[in-house]
């Protein structure tokens, strides 16, 4: 620690979602003080601190403060921010400046809980504050010149990769049954070897209480356990203890999520959650619609699914292999769709139990990038100076011309295309 202007300087004084002129704006008009007593009533918490130390880019950030609710609010007015008042019944405050989020919570104590909400009452201490949190890991705060404070020696358990409840695991996971996943989820993303061992027993005994968690809640957190790369142990571990058929019964391709899960990590692939749900599940149409109900799933989310798992697309085969040709290529493509096609083919890659075939795999995700998809050249027009008349069967004639030129392999030979008109129409009587 240095100190600068007669400020402490702490080791995160220079991270730039500290310095970013949004954070200083937010902080100015919770501390109007400046370099009064003030400046300690107000300190970043949580995810951002604990990711910064980390080096990881940090996104939203959580502010703990000791001014009331309705003072933080006003104090956000007053500095010409707009705040979100909806969780202000639990002392939070929201606002956004130039699309970064912040939360501001005031330092509470949880009186009552029900495994899934929480009345509070309001404290002035810290170590209070950090220790109704749910893992020492996310009980960390800086100041907003950059020094940290570490009331719980989450910091250590950090460095060790270690999740550890704050307290009695059985207490924190009773006060919010959501925390049972938080603990798998975090160790997927911040842990180092075996599970903590009384946060994992917790988490056994009191796994029932997942079923009273609000689809939502439990979708998101899923999802975020997918997407982190220590997501197969944490999923093998979770099926073995029965918590993984509690939330996702349908998750039967462990094998497949794993695989597709080493593909994205070491072909340099973003990692991408919803494809890695596809791959957990059986190709069946009931599990499709079960999980995407259940989990309530966007739409687009739902139809993603839909589109990698299920039957093919106008008549294009489900089922990828690596030896496609350039011509079957175009055809899934243009069928298809960019998206769907590149979706099959990790699901494809990832069912290879080859590793020697990911050259070709690779190729056709290449194929796919590279491929300007045809316009196909027969109009409306075209199709009624043929002599069809206007309606369904218009569009009945264009879908057959199409598949011919689809099969034909996008020709532009216009005089073709007139000719396979033609026949289509001499063969309708109307």
């Amino acid at each position: 620690m240095i100190i600068v202007n007669n400020k402490k300087q702490g080791e995160l004084a220079k991270s730039p979602w500290i310095t970013s002129p949004e954070t200083q704006k937010v902080m100015t008009a919770l501390m109007p003080g400046g370099g009064s007593k003030e400046e300690y009533d107000t300190r970043f918490v949580g995810g951002c601190v604990r990711d910064s130390l980390l080096g990881l880019p940090v996104k939203d950030v959580d502010i703990a403060t000791r001014l009331k609710p309705e003072l933080v609010v006003e104090r956000l007015r007053k500095a010409g921010l707009s705040p979100r008042t909806q969780g202000i019944g639990h002392g939070t405050a929201g606002v956004t400046v130039s699309g970064i989020s912040f939360e501001i919570t005031t330092l509470r104590v949880d009186v009552k809980t029900d495994g899934r909400h929480a009345e509070v009452a309001y404290t002035d201490d810290w170590v209070v504050d950090a220790s109704r949190r749910d893992f020492t890991l996310n009980a960390l705060y800086a100041d907003r010149y950059g020094v940290v404070y570490d009331p719980l020696g989450g910091r250590s358990d950090l460095k060790a990769g270690v999740v550890r409840f704050i307290g009695e695991a059985e207490t924190r996971i009773r006060e919010d049954y959501l925390r049972i996943l938080r603990f798998f989820r975090f160790h997927a993303r911040y842990g180092a070897g075996e599970l903590n061992g009384a946060g994992f027993e917790a988490c056994q005994a009191l796994k029932q209480g997942l079923e009273k968690l609000s689809a939502g809640r439990v979708r998101e957190e899923l999802l975020k356990i997918l997407g982190a790369s220590g997501g197969p142990m944490v999923l093998r571990t979770m099926a073995a203890t029965g918590i993984l058929s509690i939330v996702l019964p349908e998750a039967t391709y462990l094998g497949r999520y794993e695989r597709l899960v080493d593909i994205e990590e070491h072909q340099l692939f973003k990692s991408d959650a919803v494809l890695r749900l596809a791959a957990l599940l059986d190709p069946d149409v009931e599990n499709v619609e079960a999980v995407a109900g259940r989990l309530k799933l966007s739409r687009a989310d739902r139809d993603r699914l839909k589109s990698c798992l299920l039957e093919g697309i106008r008549g294009q085969d489900a089922n990828f292999v690596c030896y496609l040709s350039m011509r079957e290529v175009r055809r899934r493509l243009y069928v298809m769709g960019e998206r769907c096609f590149q979706d099959r083919v990790m699901l494809g890659w990832a069912s290879d139990e080859k590793s020697s075939n990911s050259v070709q795999w690779r190729a056709l995700l290449a194929m796919a990038d590279s491929w300007k998809r045809p316009r196909f050249p027969l109009t409306g027009d075209m199709v009624r100076k043929a002599g069809v008349p206007e309606g369904s069967e218009m569009g009945r004639v264009m879908d057959e011309v199409e598949e011919w030129w689809i099969e034909a392999d996008f020709t532009d030979d216009m005089f073709s295309i007139i000719e396979r008109l033609k026949a289509v129409v001499q063969a309708t009587v109307y």
